[in-house]
């Protein structure tokens, strides 16, 4: 399997299940700044030019949250929970996560890291004035539902954590609203004790 990626928020979380699952892959790390991703050969693995992606044989697969399902199936793991209920509750939070919390996370990460990381101007209020309103709006939802809870499903990690956690990283940076929220930095004090969450890139000299 060869995982392709750059130090960016979605790759991060696919790296990070990956590394913590100890998964047979071969990290391809795919400049964006080069352009990597826009090339013929790239597209072919992924027609949307985007990062992560996975090549499995004959199976190409993008999106970052299937890609975590993915490995995770494929390892037998429990991040991918064996029931059908569990399953559903994982969706539930992939789907939440995409269109509310990362969503609105995501776009402070954009204007205040990507951008200057980039060249591509300075944030813009309007922006990140809607982005803070909402994603404070979605991490109060998020912080009653962790209280009393080791992990976002009950007592066992699965990947709508590595899913949901993502822009927690990137927290100071990005100018993330997380003070008043003591149970998301509790949570997230939880991700942070494991290796694979903390350091989830693989080392240049193992990359390809």
């Amino acid at each position: 399997m060869k995982l392709y990626y750059f130090e960016t928020l979605n790759p991060r979380k696919v790296c990070a299940v990956a590394k913590y699952l100890k998964a047979p892959v071969e990290y391809v790390r795919v400049d964006l700044g080069k352009g990597e991703h826009r090339t013929e050969e790239f597209r072919a693995i992924n027609p949307n030019a985007k990062v992560p992606a996975l090549s499995d044989g004959e199976t190409n697969m993008w999106e970052s949250n299937a890609i975590m399902c993915y490995l995770a199936k494929k390892a037998g793991s429990d991040l991918w929970p064996g029931d059908d209920a569990r399953r559903i509750d994982v969706i539930r939070w992939l789907s939440w996560d995409s269109l509310h919390f990362t969503r609105h996370g995501g776009n402070l990460y954009f204007e205040h890291i990507i951008k200057r990381k980039f060249a591509l101007g300075d944030p813009d209020p309007a922006t990140v004035a809607e982005a803070t309103k909402y994603f404070r709006q979605y991490a109060a939802v998020l912080d009653s539902h962790l209280r009393g809870r080791k992990y976002l499903i009950g007592d066992g990690l699965t990947v709508a954590d590595f899913a949901v956690a993502a822009t927690l990283p990137y927290a100071e940076d990005a100018r993330l609203p997380l003070a008043d929220f003591p149970e998301i930095l509790r949570w997230h004090g939880r991700m942070n004790e494991l290796e694979a969450w903390r350091e989830p890139y693989p080392a240049m000299a193992e990359t390809a």
